[in-house]
């Protein structure tokens, strides 16, 4: 009699074993299910990075000049010496270097390849039990660069020679009149990195 009461307990403890059942859904594994049961694991990750850079730059360079050398005159004299006008001479240059970096779209976190679980464990499941594992990973990155740069250089130049005369001069002497020279340099280095 005692061992049919014992047998009986012990048919119990393995009945109510095989019907609790363990889900770790911590470590992907679903373990020891009772009959009938219905298991699931579902792991969902979402990563998401975005990274706008809007860079506007601008430099403008505005050069104007007038030069004008004066008039050499040496009329009516018996003994004339030389006229000499100075010489005129205009110069711009501009030396412009321009740099966009944006460090920071290079610097962006790498998305992992998966979710939160790399595996999932099905094992010792009842009789005509169901059993899900669904994992989902989504994983978006978006880089925006806008980048406007605008330079100008902007020269205007005006250079004019005087006239030269030596008129009615006994004994003449030169008159010069002196030497224009316009000048503009430009050097641009733009560099643009993203």
């Amino acid at each position: 009699m005692k061992k049919q009461l014992y047998r009986a307990a012990a048919a119990t403890i393995l009945g109510l074993s095989l019907t609790t059942g363990i889900v770790a859904a911590d470590t992907g594994t679903i373990d020891t299910t009772g009959h009938d049961s219905s298991n699931s694991i579902t792991t969902t990750t979402t990563n998401s990075s975005t990274v706008s850079n809007s860079n506007g730059v601008g430099a403008v360079n505005f050069n104007g000049q007038l030069g004008s050398s004066g008039d050499a005159v040496a009329n009516g004299n018996t003994h004339s010496g030389d006229a000499t006008s100075g010489n005129v001479m205009n110069s711009n240059g501009l030396d412009a270097t321009v740099a966009v970096d944006n460090t920071a779209s290079s610097a962006m976190p790498v998305m992992p390849v998966s979710g939160g679980m790399d595996t999932a464990m099905v094992k010792n499941t009842g009789n005509n039990s169901t059993n899900d594992v669904t994992t989902t990973t989504t994983n978006t990155s978006t880089v925006t660069n806008d980048n406007e740069i605008e330079v100008e250089n902007l020269n205007f130049q005006l250079g004019q020679s005087g006239d030269a005369h030596a008129n009615d001069n006994t004994n003449g002497g030169s008159a010069t009149s002196g030497n224009v020279t316009n000048t503009n340099t430009a050097k641009l280095v733009v560099t643009v990195k993203n």
